[in-house]
């Protein structure tokens, strides 16, 4: 069964942008809460610095959706490929 491309892009860049957009949020409402998770995608993408504020929310949740659709479009293609 061949996937479609740009929509498992954009599934991927919903769910991973999304993860990002929510662990950030649930850390501006309870200090603490993935944090570790957090540290970890500091590490990941440069410039996202992993602090409690709405400027890196955003940042960390740009580079999470663009992350997933990078990826989601890759594993997609080569599912295709492969497949």
């Amino acid at each position: 069964m061949k996937l479609k491309v740009r929509a498992w892009a954009l599934t991927c860049a919903i769910v991973w942008g999304g993860a990002m957009l929510t662990m950030g949020l649930l850390n501006l409402a309870w200090a603490g809460y993935a944090e570790s998770f957090l540290h970890v995608m500091a590490s990941v993408y440069p410039g996202y610095h992993a602090t409690r504020s709405i400027v890196e929310v955003v940042i960390g949740t740009v580079y999470g959706t663009a992350d997933g659709f990078i990826g989601g479009a890759i594993f997609s293609w080569l599912h295709n490929r492969l497949g």
